[in-house]
């Protein structure tokens, strides 16, 4: 068996990508030099439905339950551990998760946006598109009994704040 050494710290520039050290090894990224800041990301997501299928999201009527409000717990508890699923992301002690759902009867929709806040030194994007796809993944799970077709889509981040890069918005929006 041979031993493979990783230099433990780089500035060696990797194209822009952090996770990566001088030797392309992965690892997580050292944050103890930054400054704790005021971190906010917006992410969105959108489920497409069949007409009927969006029919018993509306009314209630999913033999599982409430497909909305089941589905923003779900997507709250997704933003809080979003360490556990990422590999390389950073624990964060998020100080608010918002989940708002939209639905759109003219191209049978929902859209899920999702705030998350934290006082920290990293930024909660990961966090923020976590909690979209669970919280979409969550409805799909309770009507895919009625609707397998389902499709998710257009799963991005709107807009962040805080740090030193600053705000960015995605165009358009």
């Amino acid at each position: 068996m041979s031993s493979h050494k990783t230099p433990l710290a780089s500035t060696a520039d990797n194209g822009g990508l952090t996770h990566f050290d001088a030797g392309g090894q992965a690892h997580m990224v050292d944050v103890g030099a930054k400054s704790e800041t005021h971190r906010v990301a917006i992410a969105s997501g959108i489920i497409r439905m069949k007409p009927q299928t969006l029919a018993i999201v509306t009314s209630g009527t999913a033999k599982k339950g409430d497909v909305l409000g089941i589905a923003r717990i779900a997507a709250i508890m997704a933003a809080k551990r979003t360490s556990d699923l990422i590999p390389l992301c950073h624990p964060l002690a998020l100080t608010r998760v918002a989940v708002e759902f939209t639905v759109n009867e003219a191209d049978d929709s929902v859209m899920c946006n999702a705030q998350v806040e934290t006082y920290g030194k990293t930024g909660v994007e990961m966090e923020a598109l976590t909690a979209v796809q669970v919280g979409l993944l969550t409805i799909y799970d309770m009507c895919k009994a009625v609707d397998r077709g389902m499709v998710m889509s257009d799963i991005k981040v709107m807009e962040k704040h805080g740090g030193k890069s600053g705000s960015w918005k995605v165009e358009g929006a």
